[in-house]
């Protein structure tokens, strides 16, 4: 189950980093654009803007990288005795994999939560062990096992 989470926060990661590097170049050649057709102080905004907008996609994408960099240090043969990243967490309340943030995921009929150690549950999850408790939204849940 762990090498299908990888794969598939691998490819969520990847998608990211695409999607912004094409929102960046768009914006670019809008801002060059606009260079082309307006005016004055016109100009200076729409060119401003653009920036801010090419800023802001280049952010994102580098973030991305950053992420694909962490995914690729996950080693599958890895074993836990405490939760850290890369482990595959089974707890009274479902399935987590401390990774990146992507969101839940559908694996081998498990819902599994792809979670950040720097999530608010990644937080309260990381150094715990097996039959250990944390509170999560009112709730006390036992964690079942670590993998």
């Amino acid at each position: 189950m762990k090498e299908k989470l990888l794969a598939y926060a691998i490819l969520a990661v990847e998608q990211r980093m695409q999607a912004s590097w094409t929102a960046m170049q768009a914006a670019q050649a809008s801002a060059n654009e606009e260079g082309k057709s307006s005016a004055g102080d016109k100009y200076e905004t729409a060119r401003a803007m653009g920036q801010l907008d090419r800023e802001m996609h280049g952010k994102q994408y580098a973030r991305a990288q950053q992420e694909r960099a962490l995914l690729g240090r996950i080693n599958l043969k890895d074993q836990f005795s405490k939760i850290n990243f890369g482990a595959l967490v089974e707890a009274s309340s479902g399935w987590f994999f401390v990774a990146v943030s992507v969101g839940s995921v559908q694996v081998d009929g498990q819902n599994v939560v792809v979670i950040s150690p720097q999530a608010p549950i990644g937080q309260l999850l990381v150094g715990k062990s097996a039959n250990d408790t944390f509170a999560f939204g009112g709730k006390t849940e036992r964690i079942i096992g670590v993998y």
